[in-house]
């Protein structure tokens, strides 16, 4: 059972040490399904799988988007911000501070579970070798995300809400065959829907100490001092202590109930 979360960690490419936005330049832009693009820029970030950059359209807004790679972003459409960014083009620039926060710890032998856009933080896991199998859920086949990258590094399992491909379901329930004892971590990320439903599971079966989760809450500063994105009810910070969370971290907070707008109010998961 791991104690330890950020003892050892995985970092590729230069340091950003000064917290400055640093100004990027878009090389390359990929489809990657219909409400999913890659973003690709001139410069590699030294991170940890699992931390996370405040991004800076400009004229527009600022904010965290997860690295899917060293010099990547993986971006779904979903506000005004993302919708800026899916109108730049090869050429255009962005600023971006970071990275920030915790990621996953360095173990290998890692169940990963991943829902929709979810799968981007940990395809740098997966890339790296830690990953012993993927359970990938989307809504349907045509939203699977990085599926054929995923089969070139780890055993893949896929659920679809639509039964269009693999599973017909979600992809919590393909955990329920796995056995945990197998693996010596479990890294999730994706709709916290999904998220709590995969830290029930681990609670229920006496693993939740195995489980490391991704949480996504609104942030303004990135660094730990507005407080906008902190845990109900120990103060815990997403942008400083987490955004990755051990599972037992969870069990007692507001993860899988509810978050806060821009205004503080909350809102049910």
């Amino acid at each position: 059972m791991i104690r330890t979360v950020y003892r050892h960690r995985l970092s590729w490419g230069v340091h950003m040490t000064d917290g400055l936005p640093l100004t990027v330049t878009i090389t390359a832009i990929t489809e990657e399904t219909a409400q999913v693009r890659s973003f690709s820029f001139d410069h590699e970030f030294s991170f940890n799988p699992g931390q996370f950059v405040m991004v800076w359209i400009p004229g527009v807004d600022e904010i965290p988007m997860a690295l899917s790679s060293a010099s990547s972003i993986t971006v779904q459409r979903v506000g005004d911000a993302t919708s800026a960014l899916f109108s730049l083009t090869d050429g255009d620039t962005l600023g971006i501070r970071g990275p920030f926060g915790n990621g996953f710890p360095n173990v290998q032998n890692v169940l990963a579970v991943a829902g929709g856009v979810g799968a981007a933080p940990l395809m740098p896991a997966i890339r790296a070798g830690a990953v012993r199998k993927c359970l990938l859920g989307a809504r349907s086949a045509s939203d699977l995300l990085f599926a054929e990258n995923i089969r070139r590094y780890a055993d893949l399992a896929i659920s679809t809400d639509d039964g269009s491909e693999g599973h017909h379901g979600f992809v919590a329930d393909l955990l329920i065959d796995e056995d945990p004892e197998r693996y010596d971590a479990l890294f999730c990320c994706g709709p916290e829907r999904m998220m709590a439903a995969v830290h029930k599971i681990l609670l229920q079966s006496g693993h939740v100490e195995m489980g490391y989760f991704s949480l996504h809450r609104y942030m303004k500063c990135g660094l730990g001092v507005c407080g906008s994105c902190s845990l109900d009810p120990e103060g815990l910070r997403v942008c400083r202590d987490g955004p990755v969370f051990r599972g037992d971290l969870l069990t007692r907070s507001e993860f899988g109930h509810y978050s806060r707008d821009a205004s503080g109010r909350r809102r049910s998961i």
